[in-house]
């Protein structure tokens, strides 16, 4: 999140919903808060922007935590209402950066209707192209297509800011029975597992286990584990295990909570809750976060604490939004060689395609030619906000030598604000450092001379060609 100087602040549906909770009219509303009626009603209509003192006085008039108060409102960016007028169904009907950002300004519930709108529009379209898949299987079944219920887990995560505090409280007390020794937590998981569930766990030859790398016998008491996890992933998926166990309960209230109708999204869910409750357990939460603050989000010295891999401290620190006791606010993305997006999760406002790709100049690409080393990079979009990147290649379990297993790169991005706090932006101050110029993808950014460009930005005329040639294929045409 931003500084709160830095930016206008609206939150009128928050301030709403806030009055009609304690029961109040405008009128005792405003007199509590030391306001006109008037003013409020301004404010309640996003006529007028929150000020630090009207913020203060909601601090103390009812004991709201400020940046939860805001964070808590959900708002459209910039990036994303670019993207919906970029689409080529809206070519005749031209909008401008400026008139984006006017809207978001003076009309944000507005805005944020329109992104549901075209959200909605793209998911019917996406659940008629499954229908018709559906209706072509040998089945006959209509199940909506994978890739749509991947994008409705996504959004059920950016909606709960990837933070369920319920498999928190759980995973933490568990945590706290297992109370593991430095160095013994797959030991102790172990034990927890046999003791109290009967449960074995076997590491088993790579060959044996059919291509798995996890599985779990029901009939036998048995989680086989194969070779090829390194301690931290066995740690996990110990984690995991112990989860389908014993938090069922609570992750079939979070299910319900979603109101998944496909079964696809539901099961993607499931996992991915358990995958949540595995990190928090092997992680929990108030140690970690007061770790990460005291090691200055090291994420290779947090790994080492927790006896965690990189890619799973990265995961964890977006989860780290419990109302005060927040951590800094993470975006996290695990993309191949080949620019193919296999993980994104979101505690942070980053600016990132649903429906693109990322731009080839943001340092988790350069990750692949660095493998192993952690890459910091300065970014700046064509809105002026500013974004602090960790990068660094991942490698998945191994296999035999002739298979193969190429890495991925994982990106940890922060506001520029926020760098102070990590290690890696020790010695200057991103929010005033050079910064690379990215964009959102090619097709929405601006910056129509980018070498890098590898397709020409929506609404911008291109140069023939015939008579000129520059660094960007895709250049604008020149004007008169």
């Amino acid at each position: 999140m931003e500084p709160l100087d830095t930016r206008k602040l609206f939150a009128g549906g928050r301030l709403r919903r806030l009055r009609a909770e304690r029961g109040l009219t405008q009128t005792e509303m405003a007199n509590r808060l030391g306001v006109s009626l008037s003013y409020l009603n301004l404010l309640e209509r996003n006529q007028r922007p929150l000020t630090a003192n009207v913020l203060l006085r909601l601090a103390t008039a009812f004991d709201v935590e400020v940046r939860g108060f805001l964070e808590s409102e959900r708002r459209v960016s910039e990036a994303d209402l670019v993207e919906v007028f970029a689409d080529p169904a809206l070519a005749h009907v031209p909008v401008s950066r400026a008139e984006v950002q006017e809207l978001i300004s003076t009309a944000p519930n507005a805005a944020l209707a329109i992104e549901t709108l075209y959200a909605l529009w793209r998911r019917s379209a996406r659940e008629a192209d499954g229908a018709a898949e559906g209706a072509r299987a040998p089945d006959g079944a209509a199940e909506a297509s994978l890739d749509l219920a991947i994008e409705r887990v996504r959004d059920h995560l950016v909606a709960r800011e990837n933070h369920f505090p319920e498999l928190d409280a759980l995973a933490e007390r568990i945590a706290g029975d297992v109370a593991a020794e430095p160095g013994m937590l797959l030991a102790g998981l172990a034990a927890r597992l046999r003791d109290l569930h009967g449960v074995r766990l076997r590491v088993m030859p790579a060959a044996s286990m059919g291509g798995f790398l996890r599985r779990y016998d029901q009939s036998r008491r048995a989680l086989n584990l194969s070779e090829a996890y390194d301690p931290a992933s066995r740690s996990f998926q110990s984690a995991f295990q112990i989860g389908a166990l014993e938090a069922d309960s609570a992750i079939e209230t979070a299910l319900d909570e979603a109101a998944f109708v496909e079964t696809r999204a539901r099961g993607l869910m499931k996992v991915t809750l358990l995958n949540y409750f595995a990190a928090a357990m092997t992680m929990p939460y108030a140690r970690f976060r007061e770790a990460a603050e005291d090691l200055a989000y090291d994420i290779e010295a947090l790994g080492a604490r927790f006896e965690a891999s990189f890619e799973q401290v990265c995961h964890r620190l977006t989860t780290l939004q419990r109302p005060r006791a927040r951590g800094v606010a993470f975006f996290m993305l695990r993309m191949d060689a080949a620019g193919n997006v296999s993980k994104r999760l979101s505690a942070a406002e980053f600016p990132f395609s649903r429906f693109g790709g990322a731009c080839p100049l943001w340092n988790v690409h350069a990750a692949f030619a660095a493998p192993g080393r952690v890459l910091t990079q300065t970014i700046e979009m064509p809105d002026g906000k500013r974004f602090f990147s960790v990068a660094r290649t991942v490698e998945r379990a191994g296999g035999p030598h002739d298979r193969p297993n190429p890495p991925s790169a994982v990106a940890l991005v922060c506001h520029a604000g926020d760098a102070a706090r990590l290690v890696y932006a020790r010695g200057g101050d991103p929010r005033s450092a050079e910064a690379t110029p990215v964009g959102v993808n090619c097709r929405l950014c601006p910056r129509a001379d980018c070498a890098q460009r590898g397709a020409p930005a929506a609404g911008i005329e291109l140069r023939d060609g015939v008579n000129e040639k520059r660094a960007s294929p895709f250049g604008a045409a020149a004007k008169g």
